[in-house]
């Protein structure tokens, strides 16, 4: 058996009520969310609701995508995140492994590919 220990967030946003400033769906603290490093993102909704998971080389222009892109799988569903959990992951084979671990572990929502447990 293999065992997969995913690491603790780097960074953490939580969705505003009634923001004040600039924001995208609700989220104004985009700027703590590295532009130029790697690592894994999940989307979470009510109740901690793993709701997607993803993995980027670069990590804050891809998750802002997911709520700009028409194709995105969060396309119809972005208004239910309420927070952002990102974890830097260099490495890409262990951003691959955390991907998919954490897909299927906690049977992310809105992801269709990687999943085992259907």
């Amino acid at each position: 058996m293999i065992l997969v220990t995913v690491p603790k967030p780097d960074v953490s946003i939580e969705k505003q009520e009634n923001p004040q400033l600039s924001h995208i769906y609700g989220f104004t603290d985009f700027h703590l969310i590295t532009r130029e490093e790697a690592g894994i993102f999940m989307f979470y909704g009510e109740n901690d609701e793993l709701l997607f998971v993803g993995k980027a080389r670069k990590l804050r222009p891809r998750i802002k995508k997911h709520f700009e892109d028409s194709v995105s799988p969060m396309k119809n569903h972005r208004e239910e995140v309420r927070r952002i959990d990102v974890c830097l992951v260099a490495d890409p084979t262990h951003r691959e492994i955390y991907e998919t671990f954490l897909i299927n572990n906690g049977r992310a929502k809105y992801n269709v590919d990687k999943v085992f447990y259907k």
